[in-house]
């Protein structure tokens, strides 16, 4: 949607699928840059505009996309219809900025479609159920909202277009050679997403699986086909449950450049001091990833060292200093220089050496490891800044995912 040129291609597109039949609803994200420069906008106004107008703001530019995209399938025979994520039924909390979508009430979205319209709505968007007020459901959330409709539409599948043939084993920007992946179970899409790739949304991910909707993802430059986001059970013709070197081992590589590392030094080891410690970032609202505690060795203190988003970095900082004197720790130290590399695969469940073989890639590659951390299907590490291409690369080669056909192509620059 970067132009009129790609919203003519979007509108042939979705004029094309409804002339084979199907019904057809869309939901549209903002042209190109216009979420940043409206953004930027404000704050050039306003240092420190209220949520509420940021908002109203914000939502205009699903609403110009949602507008024009209609115009244009109309120009090409078609009726369409567009409606803001308000008119659409999209009821949400009331939290601006940030809000999750509690229901969909799409009577106005069916009377269209039984009118025989194509119906085009505006993402990223709702209404606050308590105050009727415009909310926005955070970057990135139209995939949500596109989700959430077809759940409630009840949709037989909901498809999300990118920039990319559908999801990969690893980011085709850092790996030329990516496969993609035809099917992935939305376990395995969810730990990528959180995990750091960004081709799928993770409450996107999260709303698919709670209502068991099929996600094909797929490109908007090409007629490939994608990769299917759907509940997948690993089983052979005769129905058993696959085990061992029959599962899939890794199905693909992450990776995150959006951490920071905080270590807290000279903790008290002491029962409840990595409770007070983790309640102060806590209440100043922040979310942690990674942790490790290291033994103490010496006058009974210890230090606790976590990952969380690089944007919370100054709000957890100043919460731990505010509790210091509180918990009796020493000192403080952050840095910024790091990113995760996580491989995910349900074949971990019964595979061993995984660990192995990942911690061996690394090493033949010179790089060192900060941290570790595991679930039952992913082993993820932090390294430093500078080794995360590298280490995304030799996970990828060291599980035999390197594909001979160069297939992974970026046809807008983004990857997402």
């Amino acid at each position: 949607m970067a132009d009129a040129a790609s919203i003519k291609r979007v509108a042939q597109r979705i004029v094309d699928t409804k002339g084979r039949g199907a019904e057809v609803v869309v939901v549209i994200s903002a042209m190109g840059d216009t979420t940043d420069e409206l953004m930027d906008l404000a704050l050039e106004v306003s240092p420190q505009p209220r949520p509420r107008e940021l908002d109203m703001l914000l939502t205009a530019g699903e609403r110009m996309s949602a507008a024009l995209l209609a115009m244009a399938i109309n120009d090409l025979g078609f009726e369409a219809r567009s409606f803001t994520g308000s008119q659409a039924g999209v009821i949400t909390t009331g939290t601006h900025g940030d809000a999750r979508i509690i229901d969909i009430t799409p009577g106005r979205i069916r009377t269209a479609l039984e009118d025989g319209d194509i119906v085009i709505v505006a993402g990223f968007q709702g209404v606050s159920q308590t105050s009727k007020d415009v909310t926005t459901l955070g970057r990135g959330a139209s995939d949500t909202t596109a989700v959430a409709l077809a759940a409630s539409l009840g949709a037989d599948y909901c498809e999300i277009y990118s920039d990319v043939d559908g999801v990969f084993t690893a980011d085709p920007r850092i790996v030329p050679g990516a496969s993609r992946i035809p099917e992935i179970s939305y376990e395995e899409m969810l730990e990528m997403a959180a995990q750091g790739a960004k081709i799928l949304h993770l409450r996107c991910v999260e709303y698919a699986r709670r209502e068991n909707v099929p996600v094909h993802v797929r490109s908007s430059f090409s007629t490939r086909p994608g990769t299917w986001v759907k509940d997948i059970e690993y089983r052979n013709t005769e129905g058993r449950e696959l085990e061992g070197m029959e599962q899939p081992l890794i199905t693909g590589v992450a990776h995150d450049r959006s951490e920071s590392k905080i270590t807290v030094v000279g903790v008290p080891d002491r029962i409840g001091a990595a409770a007070e410690v983790f309640s102060a970032v806590a209440d100043a609202g922040v979310n942690i990833d990674m942790i490790v505690q290291n033994q103490s060795i010496a006058d009974d203190n210890t230090a606790i060292t976590f990952t969380l988003p690089g944007g919370d970095k100054l709000r957890a900082l100043d919460a731990l200093h505010g509790a210091r004197e509180r918990i009796g720790f020493t000192e403080i130290q952050y840095d910024d220089a790091i990113g995760k590399v996580s491989v995910i695969g349900v074949g971990m469940r019964s595979h061993p050496g995984v660990s192995a073989t990942f911690f061996r890639a690394l090493a033949e590659a010179g790089i060192n490891i900060q941290m570790i951390s595991t679930s039952e299907i992913r082993i993820s590490v932090v390294v430093g800044t500078d080794d995360v291409d590298a280490a995304v690369r030799a996970a990828h080669t060291a599980f035999g995912l390197d594909s001979v056909t160069g297939e992974a192509v970026v046809y807008a620059g983004t990857g997402r």
